[in-house]
């Protein structure tokens, strides 16, 4: 994770066997984006327990095979972005999502929740906290 003030930290968190919201294992974006300000977190070097505001996270990367899919996306809108963080670090990725045809522009998804934007990069997931973002451009020529 990437904290508001740029501080790195390797962390566990506890997920649920089962998500609330979908089918299956809760996921890392499950967590960011429920209910709770505080998750309880354990740090990797040390094993120290504490508890994040959910808020003060500005990035959670997660593999790709740990987040998963919900399974809904048979055909997903997709554009490749740069997103800038208030820090001035930079993420280049891909966003995909489904959304009604009428409200599926890239801005229409940027607008509507969850507050994580799930940016696939080459590695894994990014989990960006739209609070912590200043501009996001799109690579591709669709808006």
């Amino acid at each position: 994770m990437v904290l508001a003030d740029g501080t790195p930290r390797k962390v566990l968190v506890f997920l649920a066997e089962f998500a609330a919201r979908h089918s299956g294992a809760e996921r890392l974006s499950d967590l960011l984006d429920g209910e709770s300000e505080f998750i309880p977190a354990v740090e990797a070097s040390t094993n120290a327990v504490f508890f994040l505001h959910s808020t003060s996270v500005a990035v959670a990367r997660v593999a790709s095979s740990v987040e998963g899919d919900d399974g809904q996306h048979t055909s997903p809108t997709k554009h490749d972005v740069e997103i800038t963080l208030i820090g001035g670090a930079r993420l280049r990725g891909h966003v995909a999502y489904v959304m009604p045809p009428d409200r599926s522009r890239l801005t229409d998804y940027l607008n509507s929740e969850p507050r994580f934007i799930k940016l696939i990069e080459q590695e894994g997931v990014a989990l960006v906290n739209k609070q912590h973002v200043t501009l996001i451009e799109a690579l591709d020529s669709s808006r």
